[in-house]
């Protein structure tokens, strides 16, 4: 499948729309969702990572499969994102994203993950998402010590 581009007349989505796409897509858990989002030839990047995590992911079919196994093994639901703030970059589709993700976790409770997003988006969908993580976090929601 090849990205889809918009139909004569319409516009394609922005990096703001692809970013609550994205959310929307994490919060229904919906591998789909997120299929549809990342562009055959997607990149996702963590520059900060834990051990057994990538830091790169290359290829939409690897990026959501990852994704994916991550919601069934992992005890976190996310249920909304809080937008801390957006910046604009130099190029028109790319965007920096403060943001926490709120949700439950099925070990600890109610969390907050805080990250910041690189995003660019080509042809209304993701071209190359980085991802930096606040690991100590992230271990912590899932009851984990680093």
């Amino acid at each position: 499948m090849t990205g889809k581009r918009a139909a004569l007349g319409e516009r394609e989505a922005d990096a703001r729309e692809v970013l609550e796409r994205l959310r929307q897509a994490a919060v229904s858990q919906s591998a789909d969702g997120m299929s549809r989002l990342y562009a055959v030839d997607a990149v996702h990047e963590f520059p900060f990572t834990a051990p057994g995590v990538p830091s790169r992911l290359e290829g939409r079919e690897k990026i959501v499969n990852w994704i994916a196994a991550g919601w069934k093994a992992n005890p976190l639901k996310y249920e909304r994102y809080r937008t801390l703030a957006i910046y604009d970059t130099n190029d028109p589709e790319t965007i920096i994203v403060e943001q926490e993700a709120l949700g439950t976790s099925a070990s600890t409770g109610e969390f907050a993950l805080p990250n910041i997003v690189v995003l660019t988006v080509r042809n209304g969908q993701v071209a190359r998402l980085r991802d930096y993580v606040n690991i100590p976090a992230a271990a912590a929601a899932i009851g984990r010590d680093l």
